[in-house]
C-alpha cells in the first residue's frame, strides 16, 4: 500500500516552515526525524492531565501514569518482538543503552579477551567498547568495510575466536546505509557462544525489527530517529542477560531493599532504571512508533527505498561526484563527495537553499579513516520525504556547485 505523503506530511507542523525565506526540504533524519502532531500532543497531554511519578503512589494520577508508562513498555516490546516487556529498559537513547551493556560486561571481560566491532560503527558503538577493553586489558577487534560498504561474514568467521567475549554491530550504518545482514552474524557469533549487541538507531523507523527472530542478546535504539522525542531509547535484552548482569546507576526505584548493611536490586527491567524516569518521553515515545506502525513499516521501507533509488540516480548525472556506500542492502542514506569541494561548503550552500543536509564525519571517525576520505555530504531520508523535494536538492547541489568551482 502506497503511503499518503499529503497528509503525512500535514501531520507534521514544522514541514510548513520557510528557511531564508524557501520551503524546508529535511534531508537529515540520519540525525533526527521530525516530530508529528501526534507525538507532539501526547507529551503535550501528560503535562496537562496526567503528571505524576510512576510506581510510588497510590492516588489516582500516580495510578494512571504508571499504567501508561507500563502498557508503553509492553507495546514497545510487542514493537521489536520481544518475548516479554520485562526485557524493555527505558534509556536516555541508544548511546545510553550501549554503554549500560559495556559497563555491565565488565564482569565477563578480562584481560586478553577480545570484543568486535566494525569500521562503519557510530562512535556510541565503539568507544564503549573501547574503552572497556582498555579498563579491562582486553583487545579491541574490527571488521573491516568493504568498499562497496558491506561487511565480509568469511572475515567474521576468520576474526571470531576462543578469546572473543561480545560482538557489537549496527544493524544500518549511519554513513554508508548499508543494511547488514544481521540474522547470519548472529548466527555465526552464537556458534561460538559470543553474545552480540546491535545497535538499531538508524534501522527501528525504515525497516521491520523482530528481535525474536534476529536472535541478538540486546538490541539498542533512540526515540527521536523514530518520530519521536529527544532524549529517550530503549535496551532490549534477553532475560537471561538482563538478569546476569550488574545495575548500570544506582538510586531509587531499581533497589528492593536498603540498610546500611547491605541492599538488594530489583527485578529486571526495573534494576537498571535508577530514578525518577522520563514518563512523557516514554509516552511520546510509544505515540511515535505507533504512527510508524498505523503506516506500515513495510510501506515506509518501499516509499523510502523508492526515493533513495530516484536521488542515487539523479546525482549520478553530476560531474566528480562519488557515491560512499553502495552495498546491494542498503536504504534511506545518501552519502557524496565531489572532489575538489569541502562538504562543509556544499552544506552552508544548500541551507541557504532551504536543505538541511548534514556534513562532516557523522561520528564515524574511524570508517573515514578507513575510506580515506574527511567526511561526506549525506542526505537521508524519512517517510515524508518526496521525489519533488529530491528534484530541489539536487537542483540546488548543482547550483551551489557552479558557485564552488
Amino acid at each position: 500500500m502506497k503511503l499518503d505523503i499529503e497528509k503525512i506530511r500535514s501531520e507534521f507542523p514544522i514541514l510548513s516552515k520557510k528557511i531564508h525565506n524557501k520551503p524546508l526540504v529535511y534531508f537529515d533524519n540520519g540525525a533526527t526525524t521530525q516530530k508529528p502532531i501526534q507525538v507532539i500532543n501526547r507529551i503535550s497531554d501528560y503535562y496537562k492531565n496526567e503528571n505524576s511519578n510512576v510506581h510510588r503512589g497510590t492516588h489516582y494520577l500516580s495510578q494512571l501514569a504508571t499504567d501508561h508508562f507500563e502498557n508503553a513498555r509492553k507495546y514497545i516490546a510487542q514493537f521489536i518482538g520481544a518475548s516479554s516487556q520485562r526485557e524493555i529498559i527505558f534509556t536516555k537513547g541508544a548511546t545510553e543503552s550501549i554503554n549500560l551493556v559495556a559497563t555491565a560486561m565488565s564482569d565477563f571481560i578480562f584481560p586478553n579477551d577480545e570484543i568486535i566491532v566494525t569500521d562503519m560503527e557510530h562512535h556510541s558503538n565503539m568507544v564503549p567498547w573501547q574503552q572497556l577493553c582498555i579498563r579491562q586489558k582486553a583487545k579491541l577487534q574490527h571488521l573491516h568495510v568493504q568498499p562497496n560498504g558491506s561487511l565480509d561474514l568469511n572475515e567474521l568467521e576468520e576474526l571470531i575466536s576462543s578469546s572473543t567475549k561480545m560482538l557489537a554491530i549496527a544493524h544500518i550504518s549511519n554513513v554508508l546505509g548499508t543494511i547488514n545482514p544481521i540474522k547470519e552474524i548472529v548466527s555465526i557469533a552464537h556458534k561460538h557462544n559470543v553474545p552480540v549487541l546491535i545497535d538499531g538507531a538508524q534501522a527501528i523507523a525504515h525497516m521491520p525489527v523482530d528481535v525474536q527472530d534476529l536472535d541478538c542478546d540486546f538490541y539498542a535504539f533512540s526515540a527521536h530517529k523514530a518520530y519521536g522525542p529527544m532524549g529517550m531509547g530503549a535496551l532490549y535484552g534477553k532475560t537471561e542477560w538482563l538478569d546476569r548482569l550488574s545495575p548500570y546507576q544506582y538510586g531509587g526505584e531499581m533497589i528492593s531493599s536498603v540498610s546500611f548493611k547491605e541492599t538488594t536490586f530489583n527485578e529486571i527491567p526495573y534494576k537498571f532504571e535508577a530514578g525518577t524516569p522520563d514518563v512523557a518521553g516514554v509516552l511520546g515515545m510509544e505515540a511515535g512508533l505507533r504512527y510508524i506502525e498505523s503506516h506500515g513499516i513495510s510501506n515506509i521501507r518501499f516509499h523510502e527505498d523508492e526515493l533513495l533509488d530516484y536521488a542515487t540516480n539523479k546525482v549520478k548525472e553530476i560531474d566528480g561526484l562519488r557515491i560512499i556506500g553502495e552495498s546491494n542492502e542498503k536504504t534511506a542514506v545518501l552519502s557524496l563527495i565531489i572532489e575538489g569541494i569541502h562538504p562543509f561548503d556544499l552544506g552552508t550552500l544548500l541551507d541557504q537553499m532551504g536543505v538541511a543536509i548534514r556534513t562532516g564525519n557523522h561520528c564515524a571517525q574511524p570508517l573515514m579513516e578507513c575510506l580515506s576520505i574527511s567526511g561526506t555530504l549525506r542526505a537521508s531520508f524519512g517517510m515524508y520525504n518526496t521525489k519533488d523535494e529530491v528534484n530541489v536538492f539536487v537542483e540546488a547541489l548543482k547550483k551551489a556547485l557552479k558557485m564552488l568551482l
